[in-house]
């Protein structure tokens, strides 16, 4: 199984892809698409369009699983990132992938069995997970190859 995980934002959006064969992580490529705040916000939500489009035709994942959105105070902030996780849903509309979901919750507690890990916790598990030599330099990066692993021992429990 081959699955794009993806940390949505409108700044930065990370993207992970991850191979899971058995029981073993593979990591393909990861990466952030960062959109640039002078730019008007349809100019932003259009490069991302673009850039997880071109993810989806390269590397042909099959399933793609996105972080819910959480946001405790700033509803603007909270509007324009749905806007950007909009356009990942319409990607995977238009390229008939299944999309899972995943709390930030319920990637801390795959990754370390603690809900309340640490940003520098999770990105340990993913460099151990998907056998890195350095944690991704973004969060975002590291936070998508979590929902990418996540979805993976999700989906692996589901099977049993």
């Amino acid at each position: 199984m081959v699955i794009l995980g993806i940390d949505p934002g409108i700044g930065r959006m990370g993207w992970g892809i991850v191979k899971v064969h058995s029981s073993q992580f593979t990591v393909h490529s990861y990466g952030c698409i960062e959109t640039d705040a002078k730019q008007k916000n349809e100019e932003r939500l259009l490069q991302i369009y673009k850039e997880i489009t071109s993810i989806i035709k390269k590397y042909k994942p099959d399933v793609l699983a996105i972080e819910e959105l959480f946001f405790g105070t700033n509803s603007k902030t909270a509007l324009v990132v749905g806007q950007a996780r909009g356009v990942v849903l319409l990607c995977a509309g238009q390229h008939n992938l299944p999309v899972s979901v995943y709390t930030p919750l319920q990637v801390k507690m795959a990754l370390t069995g603690y809900g309340r890990a640490e940003k520098n916790q999770i990105g340990q598990m993913v460099k151990i997970l998907l056998k890195l030599d350095s944690v991704p330099k973004l969060d975002d990066t590291a936070d998508a190859l979590a929902v990418a692993i996540t979805h993976a021992l999700s989906a692996k429990m589901s099977m049993l």
